[in-house]
């Protein structure tokens, strides 16, 4: 009879907390919340309590999205060498606990953002919570390589979500704001795909590398730059933002779309390494750029 497999330790509370907070996705959110920070006070001027408030809201409803994709995902994770310690995968959380407190998560951020905001900010929260876990997670990623063009939408929702928590309305100038980084995911995501293309194929997701190859993702990333860099340009051009936010988009721009032909051009993982990383810097320096131009 062969020895009985030996126990897993159990994990400390400091572990414990530590894997929770791991499944909202924290790097993931960062950026995240610093769009919907910078875009409060382009909205007008709020009080630290309201900033507050669609933080900690945005926070638990782009963690509940995250912790649901770590549910749903579990099995690919565990394939992949890059994500195999994740808590799930590793079985130091249960799926079933993982679901229970994505939609936990979800409930509280709806409840928060309804109470210190308004419901309109809520619901906002809540749509994109929806078209990551539902449209992204589960319909597109396992079945299409334009997952990230469309399933992007979700992570362009926390300007919507800031600018409803200070006017309790969407304006067309936060619309702008969303359909900058619903551009701006493709080439920043296929950036990423490129260096992971690997591990994609193993597991048999259809990111864009997998199933067009990589020629085609680089000459995607180009198109989807210059379409981005035009885009960015139309809020000064209708006048939403003075020329502040005018030079530095176009800068910005300049730099993005050099780093994207140098891409196509040289192939190699260094180049998508740095326009990943730039990509990174760009949106969060253009929505500073954004605040400071409102402010002056």
């Amino acid at each position: 009879m062969g020895a009985s497999n030996p126990a897993l330790p159990v994990p400390g509370v400091k572990q414990v907390v530590a894997d929770y907070f791991t499944l909202t996705k924290p790097k993931v959110q960062l950026l995240l919340l610093l769009t919907t920070i910078t875009t409060m006070y382009v909205a007008g001027d709020p009080s630290i309590g309201l900033v507050a408030v669609a933080v900690i809201g945005g926070f638990l409803s782009a963690g509940g999205a995250g912790a649901f994709n770590h549910w749903y995902d579990r099995d690919i994770d565990e394939a992949m060498a890059r994500t195999a310690t994740r808590p799930i995968p590793a079985g130091r959380i249960s799926p079933r606990a993982a679901l229970v407190y994505a939609f936990g998560l979800q409930v509280a951020s709806f409840v928060i953002l309804t109470v210190g905001a308004n419901l309109l900010s809520a619901f906002l929260a809540l749509a994109g919570f929806v078209w990551y876990t539902l449209i992204y997670t589960v319909w597109l990623k396992r079945r299409s390589p334009q997952n990230i063009v469309i399933g992007g939408a979700a992570g362009a929702v926390p300007p919507l979500v800031g600018w409803a928590a200070v006017t309790g309305s969407v304006a067309p100038a936060a619309l702008y704001l969303f359909a900058i980084i619903f551009y701006w995911t493709p080439p920043h995501f296929w950036a990423l795909s490129l260096l992971m293309k690997s591990e994609y194929e193993r597991v048999g997701v259809p990111m864009m590398p997998v199933v067009h190859g990589e020629q085609e993702t680089r000459r995607q990333i180009v198109l989807y730059t210059l379409l981005l860099t035009f885009l960015t340009l139309l809020p000064f051009v209708f006048g939403f933002f003075g020329v502040l936010y005018a030079v530095v988009a176009a800068g910005l721009g300049a730099v993005f779309i050099t780093l994207a032909i140098r891409l196509q051009r040289e192939a190699d993982r260094a180049s998508a390494l740095k326009t990943y990383l730039f990509s990174l810097s760009y949106l969060a320096a253009l929505f500073v750029a954004m605040v400071l131009d409102a402010q002056l």
